[in-house]
């Protein structure tokens, strides 16, 4: 089997290609990445070495490119995207560009070789619930630009099935955390900041829920959804452990030996939405998933691996594109 992951720089692609190397895995694994702000190479030294590895900084928009690789391989999982619901709100279009046009590109080359493309999404796409939890059959209701960007590239690759029969999986994650995440998003923002002794920005009454999914348990729900998943369908991966922004901010103080004076409140985000909780009993039913990482442990571990890593995190941290 040879598979072409494209994002595999990022935070979960990265983690997915490091995981697949480090078993029997495939025959041969191909990151393609455009090294925007949030990849770097440093995630992939583990597996730099490794015979099957291979890397391309490319940009999934190039249709020569990406058709010269997909015709490589047998199977496309698709991380790449831009994923940052502020920067979002601040310009759309790169969003558009990345999520929409970049993911039409990549069918098309699918659609040309015959390959299976697994296209990784969000829970994002449902919008916001106040009860209860998003089975798959739910309606998409957006409320960001980014989540906007990713429901239509959701849309385009169950097009590509139900028109062309491509074998398209889709699935959507709740909100992942663990090593490798770049420091803008809330979990290592907050513990970055711990550790420079700076307060943490919580925005509006932080009683905004969601739910925490190790990416461990990602990257094993995605394996499943590509070697055992059905043609067409939605796979929704959740954690188990919903949490109010606050109540994570308090875990986060008492894992860092700091208090409530640490916390700066901000205005909330636009559109920012209420609650998020995916049902994943579809995949556990049909694959067998659970999650397996219990918060307590994953969290503790994360918050570890930031003290001990700054030599990862403290360049991001100071680049001007972190704003």
């Amino acid at each position: 089997m040879r598979i072409l992951v494209t994002g595999g720089a990022g935070f979960i692609g990265s983690h997915y290609a490091r995981t697949l190397l480090g078993t029997n895995g495939p025959e041969s694994l191909t990151v393609l990445d455009k090294l925007t702000y949030a990849g770097n190479l440093v995630n992939l030294a583990p597996i730099w070495d490794d015979d099957r590895f291979s890397f391309v900084q490319g940009d999934i928009c190039d249709p020569a490119l990406v058709g010269h690789l997909v015709a490589g391989h047998d199977q496309v999982v698709h991380f790449a995207a831009e994923s940052h619901v502020d920067r979002s709100i601040l310009g759309a279009a790169e969003f558009v560009r990345t999520n929409v046009v970049g993911t039409q590109t990549l069918l098309d080359a699918a659609l040309r070789e015959g390959v299976t493309f697994v296209h990784v999404s969000t829970d994002e796409v449902y919008g916001s619930i106040a009860e209860g939890s998003w089975p798959e059959t739910d309606p998409l209701c957006p409320n960001s630009p980014y989540a906007a960007s990713k429901a239509a590239s959701d849309l385009l690759a169950l097009s590509y099935h139900r028109t062309h029969d491509l074998d398209v999986r889709v699935t959507r994650c709740s909100n992942n955390y663990g090593p490798h995440h770049f420091p803008e998003k809330v979990i290592p923002l907050f513990i970055t900041n711990l550790l420079d002794g700076l307060k943490v920005p919580l925005y509006g009454d932080g009683l905004n829920v969601r739910d925490w999914l190790h990416v461990d348990d990602h990257v094993r729900g995605i394996e499943l959804v590509r070697t055992a998943g059905r043609p067409g369908e939605v796979y929704n991966i959740g954690g188990g452990t919903e949490l109010s922004n606050r109540e994570l901010t308090d875990l986060l103080l008492a894992a860092l030996g700091a208090d409530e004076s640490s916390i700066a409140y901000v205005e909330d985000r636009k559109g920012h939405d209420r609650r998020y909780s995916v049902d994943w009993s579809k995949i556990e039913r049909e694959l067998g998933y659970r999650p397996a990482k219990d918060f307590t442990t994953g969290l503790s571990e994360t918050v570890a691996w930031y003290r001990d890593n700054r030599a990862w995190w403290e360049p991001l941290k100071a680049s001007p594109r972190t704003g």
